[in-house]
């Protein structure tokens, strides 16, 4: 199930601006992968030793990742992970970092390539306060599902190439489609790229804010779904997030929760 929102107009102007034709920029929601969820994750994808990061940048290893949707934490147990999807936001991103400084919680972070771009201290800042980069697409583009191959390559890999760049060259760990719209071929492509196909389990439906009261409550409702959780720092007014994201990382803390990464390297549990 997918559910749409609207973005800000600088967005589509941003995408603009780096050549993109703007598709439906919707927010996530992914109660279970739908493509490769469990069997997936078993075979990975062949990858090359290395990759370049840019014409001027040396190539760096990669790392073997499963095609398969990940939504297990890598510290097994009680650990929940923290996902944070559609920035980078200047207003936003500073204001979830400082709530996860605070809470010595660390979270990955979904970028919009074109935002990472434009806002790379905000990337830097991340990476240097121990969080883990994620690809989220050029566009957002909700509908990638039912477009052809050549569209989700560039869709996937131009961000890619904007998000490391924007970070000095720290390696993106993982790729999540927008609106949960995974197809085999985006899978692949993201693996062998290294980066890990990334689903959620709880969605705090935020991006349609409905009070952060009401995010709270959905977390606390849904967290027996699986251990990845869902936010947003980008696409428009994200203060009922943030207030929520406060409340929420004191309450799992009360319940005895842990804070992980996903899986990356590692077959992924149902």
């Amino acid at each position: 199930m997918r559910r749409m929102g609207k973005y800000t107009a600088h967005v589509a102007v941003l995408a603009s601006a780096v050549g993109i034709s703007l598709a439906a920029w919707g927010a996530t929601a992914l109660v279970g992968a739908e493509d490769g969820a469990d069997g997936g994750a078993a075979a990975g994808a062949r990858i090359p030793s290395q990759r370049t990061t840019g014409p001027d940048r040396p190539a760096k290893p990669t790392v073997r990742v499963p095609e398969g949707i990940a939504h297990a934490a890598e510290a097994g147990g009680r650990a929940v992970n923290i996902t944070i999807d559609d920035g980078p936001d200047p207003r936003w991103t500073p204001q979830m970092l400082d709530i996860l400084k605070e809470n010595d919680v660390k979270a990955v972070f979904c970028m919009i390539g074109p935002q990472a771009k434009q806002h790379p201290d905000l990337v830097k800042r991340v990476v240097a306060e121990g969080h883990r980069l994620c690809d989220h697409t050029m566009t957002h583009d909700t509908t990638m599902d039912r477009k052809p191959v050549a569209y989700q390559k560039q869709q996937i890999l131009d961000a890619l190439r904007m998000i490391e760049e924007a970070s000095g060259g720290t390696e993106v760990q993982y790729y999540r489609a927008p609106g949960g719209a995974f197809t085999p071929d985006s899978r692949k492509i993201a693996a062998a790229a290294g980066m890990r196909p990334l689903g959620w389990n709880v969605d705090t439906k935020d991006f349609e804010r409905p009070g952060a009261a009401a995010i709270v409550a959905t977390v606390k409702s849904e967290l027996s779904n699986g251990p990845t959780i869902l936010f947003h720092d980008g696409g428009g007014d994200r203060s009922q997030s943030v207030t929520a994201l406060r409340e929420v990382l004191p309450w799992l803390k009360e319940q005895g929760r842990t804070f992980s990464f996903p899986v990356r390297t590692a077959p992924d549990t149902p």
